[in-house]
């Protein structure tokens, strides 16, 4: 429905944000490296690194050569693997416009460790939601998710370059895009029902980066660029 073209929030402390970039040239890689594989070997590869919720809570089993990490290790090998172009653009394109300034409040290991632990903790929230299941879940939007809500938190008033519905640029403040995505989540868990989304793994990797950036943030960074002008 939209996508984040820039934000007008530069970097103050960190020259680059290698640990955003990195995470995204290794969703990049491994998605082309599924585009190289023949279609029953990508599937293959899907079934064994993505996160099934029945197999994680041992109510079915993988076939053996598929098991090839344990079910718990999906939590967060399913963050790596994207099942279309479409949506490897849109997680990577969040990640670059949100994750450099979160970066930046916490430093690189740190936010790679911040990144990771929202991505399971949301994987962790659709497989409660949908504990049955033995679809795949893949993607890296849980993560993706809790750097919006560590955004929020930090950032609410930046204002982000927005493109809607692939062509109308417009200009809103962080709190007003994250609020009606947010709303969105919560509109399609309601009404949407059960579609390829995991809309409980974005919930729940907002929730995580919310309540988890207090303690990651570097001492010196205000909540809510309190003391800041943008």
């Amino acid at each position: 429905m939209f996508l984040p073209l820039h934000d007008q929030n530069p970097l103050r402390v960190i020259p680059f944000q290698l640990v955003t970039f990195a995470v995204i040239l290794l969703c990049v890689c491994v998605f082309l490296y599924q585009q190289y594989l023949p279609e029953e070997a990508e599937q293959a590869m899907i079934v064994s690194f993505g996160m099934l919720p029945a197999v994680l809570f041992d109510n079915r089993a993988l076939a053996p050569e598929l098991q090839l990490v344990p079910g718990e290790l999906t939590l967060l090998s399913s963050i790596f693997l994207h099942s279309g172009w479409l949506h490897l653009l849109g997680n990577m394109a969040f990640l670059w416009v949100f994750g450099d300034n979160i970066e930046d409040s916490m430093g690189h290991w740190r936010f790679l460790l911040f990144f990771c632990a929202c991505g399971i903790f949301a994987s962790f929230s659709h497989a409660v939601a949908e504990a049955s299941s033995i679809t795949p879940l893949i993607g890296a939007s849980g993560g993706v998710s809790g750097v919006l809500g560590a955004y929020l938190v930090l950032h609410p008033r930046v204002r982000i370059i927005l493109l809607v519905f692939m062509k109308l640029p417009l200009l809103l403040p962080a709190y007003l895009m994250i609020g009606v995505w947010v709303g969105l989540q919560v509109y399609n868990i309601v009404y949407a029902g059960t579609d390829n989304t995991a809309w409980w793994a974005h919930i729940g990797g907002f929730v995580a980066g919310v309540v988890m950036i207090p303690f990651f943030k570097r001492s010196s960074v205000p909540l809510f660029d309190r003391g800041s002008h943008h």
